[in-house]
């Protein structure tokens, strides 16, 4: 790899190294932002939904035949993605728009 020279003019060594630090504790934070984790999940159960979307139980379990939405299965208990139910709804609202 070649290397580069840089030529600095103006500078003391301590401003010098002062706009290194700056530099790169702008860099550091920029990347401690993207490492942040995300929120955690938030589950619904089919009545939590069925709540929200102020719609019958019945409706739930003809979106989840139709594709509609996309339930989570832990043996008996079905769950949504409070995210998946976000996505559903624009893609609906999209299609009717």
């Amino acid at each position: 790899m070649p290397s580069k020279i840089i030529q600095v003019f103006d500078l003391t060594p301590d401003e010098f190294k002062e706009k290194i630090l700056q530099d790169l504790k702008v860099e550091l934070n920029s990347l401690a932002q993207k490492m942040q984790p995300e929120k955690d999940e938030e589950y619904l159960t089919r009545k939590q939904l069925a709540a929200i979307l102020q719609v019958s139980l019945v409706t739930i379990h003809d979106w989840n035949r139709k594709k509609i939405l996309n339930p989570l299965r832990i043996g008996k208990l079905i769950r949504y993605r409070k995210s998946d139910l976000e996505k559903a709804l624009i893609r609906i609202n999209s299609k009717h728009s």
